[in-house]
């Protein structure tokens, strides 16, 4: 390592003097995908009525883009080694701007469904080329912090982009321009690309592991898919039981097949790793809490406190703000004196905490006093643990696994959101009708009843998801040993590849 970490390490002597340029370029694109992210979230009440949406089926618009997302993205790592990163990076923001233009435009749910997807299908080619450029850019640990910090920062801007600018385009436009809006921001970023990012070629000798891509991704799809179907069906029907068992079957034959395929879509050697694997399973587990709060405090704050879409996402923005708060001024000081642990399970604390207090929200519960202090503990505990779970993970890769590794990074994030917005989604719908069903024996209070079994709905899946938060940090303090960064290898030290 250059330089001692009392002072500023020197900068490497081939670093790109344009670097710091480039990581706008690449925040921007994560930006664009954060922002488009909260945007739905607030948009889905209004996009919900004009189209016809069940509230079984209103989570597929989260659902078709994660589900996509995630289950492509290892694919997406491995186009990214094969053909290079920044090409892959344009493609994917080009397809993501088309996607948009056809979910603005769409005239039936499944119209918007299948947009959806399609967007995870060029996000799973953007994310993992983004990050994987971000981390062979800055591989001094020094500037790798800063430059992480820095990535942290503008996507979790994205987040309060997306609350505010869906709220007006919602209210003052419509739902659609939350997806339109879309189109500029996937311009700007591929002139940016285009003039400021450089990277070496693909791997010739990089192969695409099509068995893996569709054990992989049918398996996960079979899975959410069946946490969808047992909130109309029962968790006992035979097809939910059979998706289930499709699902084990699937993923269990990917696994095998990736210690057999001569190039596997998951190296198992990335994921034997004891920090990194932790990494991504708190990571997954955090996200399932998180989309599901989205989910319902989009609707809490909409249908039953009757807040505008605006103020929707005002409500929103003190719990970005404290994501901030943990990620730049938290998690960046401190990750280079302490091991990354020390800020995750605290992290993950802070944020069941904060789910605990939302499970006491009523009809009429008051947003100062009940609301605001459960979305800021969250935030800090999303802040706390965001930033080391992908600097951890991301770090000593191997060069030509670093888009797999990136992906699967973000994989573990997208599944999480694809699972936690089924499985809590059905939890809270099954939950509200049969509290309204029990509840309703006056009808003259029938409007009361819905709305009281609606928020009851909501806080039996807000507990759920506070005890996964917990399991998150229970994982993080077990499985993620690693050394504050300044005692490890450099960052740019390859990981061993295992001897066959």
């Amino acid at each position: 390592m250059s330089g001692t970490w009392s002072g500023e390490p020197a900068a490497p002597t081939d670093a790109d003097p344009r670097r710091w340029w480039g990581l706008v370029v690449i925040a921007l694109a994560q930006l664009m995908v954060v922002l488009d992210a909260t945007i739905v979230n607030i948009a889905l009440p209004s996009a919900q009525r004009d189209l016809g949406m069940s509230d079984g089926n209103r989570q597929w618009v989260i659902t078709a883009y994660t589900l996509a997302f995630g289950g492509l993205l290892l694919l997406g790592g491995r186009v990214a080694d094969l053909v290079g990163r920044k090409r892959t990076f344009v493609i994917g923001l080009i397809g993501f701007a088309a996607a948009s233009a056809l979910g603005g435009a769409a005239a039936t749910p499944a119209m918007l469904f299948g947009a959806r997807a399609l967007q995870g299908v060029f996000a799973a080619l953007l994310a993992p080329s983004a990050l994987s450029l971000l981390s062979t850019t800055f591989s001094d640990p020094r500037e790798r912090a800063k430059a992480f910090g820095i990535y942290g920062t503008l996507a979790a801007s994205g987040a309060a982009a997306g609350f505010i600018v869906g709220g007006v385009l919602t209210e003052y436009l419509n739902w659609r321009w939350c997806l339109y809006v879309n189109i500029p921001f996937a311009v700007a970023a591929v002139i940016g690309a285009y003039t400021l990012l450089r990277d070496r070629p693909g791997h010739g000798d990089a192969r695409l592991d099509v068995p893996g891509v569709l054990l992989g991704c049918g398996g996960l799809v079979a899975l959410v898919y069946g946490f969808g179907e047992a909130q109309p069906r029962g968790w006992s029907d035979p097809l939910v039981l059979a998706l289930f068992a499709v699902a084990v079957v699937l993923l269990a034959a990917f696994v095998w097949w990736q210690t057999r395929a001569p190039m596997p879509l998951l190296p198992l050697h990335i994921i034997r790793d004891r920090n990194r694997a932790g990494c991504m399973v708190t990571m997954m587990l955090a996200v399932i809490g998180m989309f599901g709060m989205f989910l319902f405090m989009t609707y809490y704050l909409q249908v039953v406190l009757a807040y505008s879409p605006l103020m929707t996402g005002l409500a929103f923005l003190p719990m970005t703000a404290s994501i901030l708060t943990g990620s730049t001024q938290i998690s960046a000081r401190l990750l280079p004196r302490v091991g990354p642990r020390m800020l995750m399970v605290p992290g993950m604390l802070l944020a069941s905490g904060g789910m605990v207090i939302l499970t006491q929200m009523t009809v009429d519960s008051a947003y100062a006093s009940e609301i605001l202090p459960a979305l800021i503990l969250m935030g800090l505990g999303m802040g706390l643990t965001f930033m080391p779970v992908f600097s951890t993970a991301t770090a000593g890769v191997a060069p030509r696994d670093s888009g797999v590794t990136s992906a699967t990074v973000n994989t573990s994030q997208q599944i999480g959101g694809s699972i936690g917005t089924a499985l809590l989604n059905t939890i809270a719908t099954g939950t509200s009708a049969s509290y309204i069903a029990s509840h309703l024996t006056d009808p003259t209070r029938r409007a009361q009843v819905v709305r009281e079994g609606i928020v009851h709905g909501y806080t039996v899946a807000i507990w759920v998801a506070a005890g996964i938060m917990l399991l998150a940090a229970l994982v993080a303090g077990l499985m993620v040993t690693a050394k504050a960064p300044k005692h490890d290898a450099p960052a740019d030290d390859p990981v061993p590849e295992p001897v066959a």
